[in-house]
C-alpha cells in the first residue's frame, strides 16, 4: 500500500516535471506559436499522450493554456483589475458553490516575544505533501499556517530552511487539521473548505503587503506599484517586492500573481516557470468553474 503511494507520488513528479519542461518550451517560443506536436516532441512524448497529460493537469488543452500565457492576455486583465472581489467571485461561477479562497484567510501577526526569540514559546507541525507543482512543506502552530513552501532540494533541506526561520520552536513531523485543510486549496471544489488561518512571522509592513496580496483574486493579477497602493505605500514598490519576495506561505499568499505592468510574468522565489504554471493552472481552472 505505502509501496503503491510512493509510485503514484514519483509518477506525479515526473509528470509535472514534464508540464514544467513544456511550460518553460512555451514560452521561450510563443512568439512562434509552437504546434502540439512540437511541444509533446520536447518532452518526448507522442502528441496524444502529450495532450491527454496536460489536460489532467490543467484542465485545458495547450493550445488554451498558451493563450494564458500570452502578454496582451495578462495586460487585458490588469486593465480590468477594478473589478471588485464580489463581482470576481461571481464571474467565475465561486459565488454559487463555494467561497473564493482569498475571502476567508485570516492573518495574525506574531507577537513580538514570538517574533524576537525565533519562535521560541511555539509548537510547530509539519509535513509534507504533493500539490500541482511539485512537492511542498507545510508548517502550523495552534493559530494557523506559519509556513509553507516547494521543497525541491529534498526535505531535508526544506526542514532545515524552516527550522532557520524558527530556530528555537519545538517540532513534530505531524499532519494535523489546520495544515489538511489549507492544502484543500489545490482542489477545485473549495465549498467544503474551513476557514483558513495564518500566523505569520513578519514586520508590520511585510503583513500589510502579505495582506494585500490575498484581495488579489484567482485568476487575476496586480503590479508592484499597484500593491504598494494597496497596502497604503504608494510610491514604495521596491520595498513592496522585497516584502513579496520573503512571502512565508507559498501559494497561499499569492504573490505568483504580481506581474510587470508589461504584462511579462517576472520573476518568483521558487522559479519562473513554477510562476507561469500557477498562474495558468489557475486562469484555466477560473475559466472552468464559470462554464
Amino acid at each position: 500500500m505505502l509501496q503503491n503511494a510512493k509510485i503514484m507520488e514519483t509518477q506525479k513528479e515526473i509528470n509535472y516535471k514534464r508540464i514544467a519542461d513544456s511550460i518553460d518550451f512555451f514560452k521561450q517560443n510563443f512568439k512562434s506559436q509552437p504546434s502540439l506536436e512540437d511541444a509533446a516532441e520536447h518532452v518526448n512524448l507522442s502528441p496524444f499522450h502529450f495532450q491527454r497529460m496536460f489536460q489532467e493537469w490543467a484542465g485545458v488543452t495547450p493550445k488554451q493554456f498558451l493563450q494564458y500565457l500570452s502578454v496582451e492576455h495578462a495586460k487585458e486583465i490588469l486593465k480590468n483589475s477594478g473589478a471588485t472581489l464580489f463581482d470576481t467571485a461571481f464571474e467565475t461561477g465561486l459565488s454559487g458553490t463555494g467561497r473564493l479562497h482569498d475571502l476567508f484567510i485570516k492573518v495574525e501577526g506574531m507577537t513580538p516575544g514570538e517574533y524576537k526569540n525565533g519562535g521560541e514559546l511555539l509548537n510547530i507541525n509539519y509535513s509534507f505533501a504533493e500539490s500541482p507543482f511539485g512537492h511542498i512543506i507545510v508548517a502550523s502552530t495552534q493559530k494557523g499556517i506559519c509556513h509553507m513552501a516547494f521543497a525541491d532540494e529534498g526535505r531535508e533541506k526544506a526542514f532545515e530552511q524552516l527550522r532557520s526561520i524558527f530556530p528555537n520552536a519545538r517540532y513534530s513531523q505531524s499532519v494535523d487539521n489546520i495544515q489538511q485543510n489549507a492544502l484543500f486549496i489545490f482542489g477545485l471544489d473549495w465549498s467544503k473548505q474551513k476557514e483558513i488561518k495564518l500566523h505569520l512571522k513578519g514586520t508590520a509592513f511585510q503583513i500589510k503587503v502579505w495582506q494585500a496580496l490575498l484581495e488579489v483574486p484567482a485568476g487575476k493579477m496586480t503590479t508592484y506599484s499597484n500593491l504598494a497602493l494597496k497596502a497604503g505605500h504608494e510610491g514604495a514598490s521596491r520595498a513592496v517586492g522585497t516584502a513579496v519576495g520573503n512571502n512565508p506561505v507559498a501559494f497561499l499568499i499569492p504573490c505568483h500573481r504580481v506581474i510587470k505592468s508589461t504584462g511579462e510574468i517576472g520573476q518568483y522565489h521558487w522559479g519562473s516557470t513554477r510562476k507561469t504554471a500557477i498562474i495558468g493552472w489557475e486562469a484555466s481552472r477560473a475559466s472552468l468553474i464559470s462554464r
